[in-house]
């Protein structure tokens, strides 16, 4: 794979692993309306309340590129059902925020990172809206394109159209490599990427009529991969 010059890599399940840190931080927001908003926390479980923001997807569907525009649709809606200003909901987003972005790194992820980034240029393309500065990575990044920036999120096609037009990327000289297999591989494929499954739980392919160029179970194989 000489012929590599860019690393796109996806983020939550990728780098980190996502299925650990949301309830986390659900836990976190709900102990802060418990002591700024008690009348909010004695209403909404946190399960009770990702339930809800899983409802606000869905009715506003035409904002899945935006997760943080969602989630303050359905801070303003609790606070405004329990009779407190809608103004607060920033001030529950930050608290819900800073909670999102305390990850822990697969413990391949800085190895490989600090070792690509010698050799490559690394971008992050993600439907999510983790802070890399907060988490401790950005220096390893050129650049991160994220669907609230690009309006579209993966696996329509204008994430990769658009995230190729901004960042400047080449798909024929790219790799992208991430966990979901419609969001990333798929995708990513569709718009003349290679592509590389992360699959750290050893899991079957289960998406007809594609399947990725090569498929790992750790971040540390890639390297090496590239060194083919």
């Amino acid at each position: 794979m000489n012929h590599i010059r860019t690393l796109c890599f996806d983020l939550d399940d990728t780098l980190w692993d996502m299925q650990a840190v949301i309830p986390r931080a659900e836990e976190t927001l709900h102990s802060w309306f418990a002591e700024h908003y008690p009348r909010v926390a004695a209403r909404y479980s946190p399960q009770q309340m990702q339930a809800l923001r899983i409802a606000t997807v869905q009715g506003n569907r035409h904002l899945r590129h935006d997760l943080g525009e969602l989630r303050r649709r359905m801070l303003r809606q609790v606070l405004r059902e329990c009779d407190y200003s809608e103004s607060a909901a920033e001030s529950a987003f930050r608290v819900f925020y800073k909670a999102r972005n305390e990850v822990t790194l697969f413990t391949d992820v800085l190895p490989a990172l600090e070792q690509l980034a010698q050799t490559h240029r690394l971008v992050a393309l993600t439907n999510g809206n983790a802070c890399l500065t907060t988490i401790g990575i950005a220096r390893h990044f050129d650049a991160v394109v994220t669907a609230t920036d690009l309006g579209a999120a993966k696996p329509d096609a204008e994430f990769f159209t658009r995230a190729i037009a901004r960042a400047g990327l080449e798909p024929e000289t790219a790799l992208h490599i991430g966990d979901h297999p419609e969001n990333d591989i798929a995708a990513a494929a569709t718009a003349g990427f290679g592509t590389v499954w992360v699959n750290r739980t050893g899991a079957a392919w289960q998406l007809p009529g594609c399947r990725p160029d090569s498929e790992l179970a750790s971040l540390s194989e890639l390297p090496e991969l590239l060194q083919r």
